[in-house]
């Protein structure tokens, strides 16, 4: 290999260690580019940084461009944040994975600026990867294009496009997540939107009526999730749907519907919930008798007092505890 022009720059500028380190990512053998990466790398010298973007950008070999991809993720620079963004049209799937994973790394919000021009490219996985970046940066100005990014025709977008728009916590983006939590043709898709949702007002009956849906989809998964979030809004109204949720057939979205309950604290559902303290998965047992604490129904005692018999011994510490609430309140 001939040493690239903007490499033979540095060369002439370089101490001797520094020099040496830099003739080496002209070797021919691979592994032997790859190991100067590294120890470049370990310099943490900024005005080594140009060969690094050069091997990231040039080198023939994927293992090496890999590397590269991968000891950046150190440095935030904007011709960095670029390179990175670049590796992403590599022709190696592992390389760009490498240049996906690095972009999530990135802690500087100035970095944000460079990333929300990649949401826009014709490629699904730089648009993807790029609002995954976004949502790590917590970047206020990714709004707007993670809200157009919810339209995307590639799932694996819309999907990033609700990360983003979950943790940025805007308002004005809940009436199209509750639409997509209840319209997207992709599970994954509903069941991340339902969870974005989580920081709606529990007022909002938009939100509530699309995640009282949620509990009656055809994927079990995004029952899971309707039920969870119900129970992080503590939605009044959704205690007799989460009810009729214990009777799901996955035990998944019973113990979710449980801790829901629990959650809610209304009066009513403990002995709907006591009735599970005798279910054959013990992980559902247990968030029974603790959603029973957080209830303290005096109604759900017979059935905790039988449960001290429990087998499992994480069931009977759970059962003694919500027999201390419950009796305690009682006092």
């Amino acid at each position: 290999m001939t040493v690239p022009s903007n490499i033979a720059a540095l060369l002439d500028a370089s101490d001797p260690q520094s020099a040496a380190l830099l003739a080496r990512l002209a070797d021919e053998d691979a592994a032997v580019r790859r190991i100067a990466l590294l120890d470049i790398a370990d310099l943490e010298e900024v005005e080594l940084l140009p060969a690094l973007v050069a091997a990231l950008r040039d080198d023939p070999a994927a293992e090496v461009r890999l590397e590269a991809a991968r000891v950046l993720a150190s440095w935030e620079q904007e011709e960095i944040v670029e390179a990175l963004c670049g590796a992403l049209l590599d022709t190696d799937d592992a390389v760009r994975a490498a240049a996906a994973q690095s972009l999530t790394e990135l802690k500087d919000p100035a970095s944000g600026a460079v990333l929300s021009h990649w949401v826009e490219r014709p490629e699904p996985f730089v648009r993807a990867a790029a609002l995954r970046g976004l949502r790590e940066l917590r970047y206020s100005n990714a709004f707007l294009p993670a809200l157009h990014a919810l339209a995307d025709h590639a799932p694996t977008v819309r999907l990033e496009a609700v990360g983003v728009l979950g943790w940025l916590k805007d308002a004005r983006a809940l009436p199209p997540l509750a639409a997509l939590a209840t319209e997207d043709a992709e599970t994954d898709v509903r069941r991340a939107a339902v969870g974005a949702l989580g920081f709606a007002p529990a007022a909002d009956t938009v939100v509530t009526t699309a995640l009282l849906g949620a509990l009656h989809d055809h994927a079990w998964q995004v029952r899971e999730e309707g039920a969870t979030t119900l129970g992080k809004l503590r939605a009044a109204s959704a205690r007799d749907p989460l009810i009729a949720a214990l009777g799901d057939d996955y035990w998944q979205v019973r113990l979710r519907a449980v801790r829901a309950l629990g959650q809610l604290g209304q009066p009513g559902a403990a002995l709907p919930v006591a009735a599970l303290l005798t279910h054959t998965v013990s992980n559902l047992r247990k968030e029974a008798a603790l959603a029973l604490g957080e209830l303290r129904d005096p109604q759900s005692l017979p059935a905790l007092r039988d449960a001290l018999q429990d087998r499992d011994p994480d069931v009977r510490k759970a059962v003694r505890i919500a027999l201390q609430q419950i009796e305690g309140a009682a006092t």
